[in-house]
């Protein structure tokens, strides 16, 4: 359990390194998308039946990577709304 949750902080910090410009968002909100992120590319390794949802191997790292990169696009986008109204 460890291991994944460090997996998703390492994923989250990739992915925030990979998505051009900055992003206003805490450690906290980077290892929870790194964490979905993770889930996301497990799943998909899974259904390719190259490894299991919690098992470490380089499809559902790429897929995690990738999917983490588009969260937090997500997480931009909402905020970014928010923060418009007010």
């Amino acid at each position: 359990m460890i291991g994944f949750i460090l997996f998703g902080l390492v994923v989250g910090a990739v992915a925030r390194l990979i998505k051009p410009g900055k992003q206003n968002l805490s450690i906290v909100a980077t290892l929870l998308l790194g964490l979905v992120g993770s889930i996301i590319g497990g799943l998909v390794a899974n259904l390719l039946g190259t490894g299991g949802i919690f098992e470490l191997n380089i499809i559902g790292a790429i897929v995690a990577i990738v999917a983490a990169v588009l969260l937090i696009g997500v997480a931009e986008t909402i905020s970014g709304k928010r923060s418009v109204r007010s």
